[in-house]
């Protein structure tokens, strides 16, 4: 009897033990489906920081797509971006593949919104299609476009209207797009909307920075017999108003001045004292005809007396004739040197005490120096933005630009400054301004300011 008793007690702990080893199996799914939710969630919250993190236009579009990708492991992925009619494509921007499938359809137009990307255009609810090729809408692909079965696609949408289509296609494990890759790219298609209106405003307020500075900067006279050519070029930061400024006049006495400084601060009041700075300095220019040492002072006393002026550094200099030739006459208030540029493409830094830069103290003596100039010479005057860089010294910087210089000093004076700018050895991350001035070849020195041109 008891053996008979002890029968069902011991099915009953096996179907007990059953029981148990399904919850906990189940528990376990759980577990890992909350895992792999927890995991996509941070992979969204990453992918939405990766994409505002950019502030180019381009390199936004470009990263909405291979984030997208990422999210649902696709091997393919593109961006349509909709014309201003909204009916079709402008642009196109892929991802995923590889050299040879580009090389294969270099020659083939980028699609414009036919197919099943013509579908999602004009009916924009998010697509899923398990077979490409079996759609109603479908009308094929070109030759040498690579296989693609499935596709995934979202629209996205900036301030209420469709900008683009969000393309994927090709998840790496062989299966169709699932609901869960779905609403994932659809949470991010949200985000990307944001981060293009985000880029546009971004580039609005660059763009009004960059033109308020511009205006504040002269346009640069005749100074015939020498030849001169200036650029200013913006940091990338939103809003950014620079203390960079330059400015170039011919004197009463037959010579050229020429200045170039740099106000500390990026804000509107850094641009103001550049303004004031440089409108100050013109009339002192003209109405002091002494050394470029005595302007610099009695610029820093004025400014002193009538301006909240924040600190800043200048390079002024007369470019003056000097027998049958020129030579240059310059002082400085904590700005780095000129660079010379010779005909044989020598180069030379035209060292000299720094002194201190405006707004420190106004009893501080700048000297003079003097440096014959010669027939052809190149003189380049420049702000820090175009040599600093936080991974090398200010010097190795220098040293860069003079060898940038020497090789490109043949140049057309315009194209030469605008090259320096361009292929500068700085980070980018400050504003920067250039003006360059050429020596004729002619030793003659200029005609006398009465017989010059108005």
């Amino acid at each position: 009897m008891g053996g008979a008793e002890e029968q069902p007690e011991q099915q009953q702990y096996i179907d007990l033990q059953a029981r148990l080893d399904r919850r906990l199996e189940e528990i376990a799914a759980q577990l890992r489906e909350l895992a792999g939710a927890k995991d996509r969630l941070q992979g969204l919250l990453n992918a939405v920081l990766a994409i505002t993190r950019e502030t180019d236009l381009p390199a936004v579009l470009h990263r909405i797509v291979t984030t997208a990708m990422e999210l649902v492991s696709a091997r393919y992925g593109a961006l349509g971006v909709l014309d201003e009619s909204g009916q079709a494509l402008e642009q196109f921007i892929t991802a995923g593949l590889s050299e040879s499938e580009r090389a294969d359809l270099s020659d083939i137009e980028f699609p414009h919104g036919r197919g099943v990307l013509g579908h999602l255009i004009h009916h924009p609810e998010p697509l899923r299609v398990d077979d490409i090729a079996a759609h109603p809408a479908s009308v094929g692909f070109p030759p040498g476009h690579p296989h693609m079965g499935t596709l995934l696609g979202v629209a996205v949408s900036v301030r209420g209207t469709i900008y683009g289509d969000l393309y994927l296609s090709e998840r790496r494990d062989g299966q169709p797009f699932d609901r869960e890759d779905e609403d994932i790219v659809i949470s991010l298609a949200g985000a990307a909307g944001i981060a293009v209106e985000n880029v546009r405003l971004f580039e609005q307020v660059r763009d009004s920075a960059e033109h308020f500075q511009r205006l504040l900067l002269p346009t640069l006279p005749d100074l015939h017999p020498l030849t001169a050519a200036a650029t200013y070029r913006p940091a990338p930061t939103p809003g950014h108003l620079g203390g960079d400024w330059y400015d170039a006049i011919w004197l009463p006495d037959n010579a050229c001045a020429v200045v170039i400084g740099d106000v500390v601060g990026h804000d509107l009041h850094a641009a103001a004292a550049m303004a004031q700075t440089r409108s100050m300095l013109r009339a002192l220019l003209y109405d002091h005809l002494t050394p470029p040492s005595s302007v610099l002072h009695q610029l820093d006393v004025t400014l002193h007396a009538i301006t909240d002026l924040p600190v800043t550094t200048a390079c002024l200099a007369r470019i003056e004739p000097a027998g049958q030739g020129w030579r240059l006459h310059w002082s400085t208030a904590g700005h780095l040197p000129p660079l010379l540029i010779t005909l044989d493409r020598n180069t030379e830094y035209l060292h000299t005490e720094p002194g201190l830069p405006l707004a420190v103290n106004t009893g501080h003596h700048r000297p003079d120096q003097t440096y014959p100039l010669p027939p052809g010479a190149t003189l380049v005057f420049y702000t820090d933005g175009l040599i600093e860089h936080p991974a090398q010294s200010v010097d190795e910087g220098m040293a860069q630009l003079a060898e940038l210089a020497a090789s490109h000093v043949d140049l057309p004076l315009q194209d030469f400054v605008n090259t320096l700018a361009d292929h500068h050895p700085s980070d980018g991350h400050d504003d920067l301004a250039i003006l360059a001035l050429r020596i004729p070849l002619d030793p003659d020195p200029a005609p006398q300011v009465g017989n010059r041109p108005a």
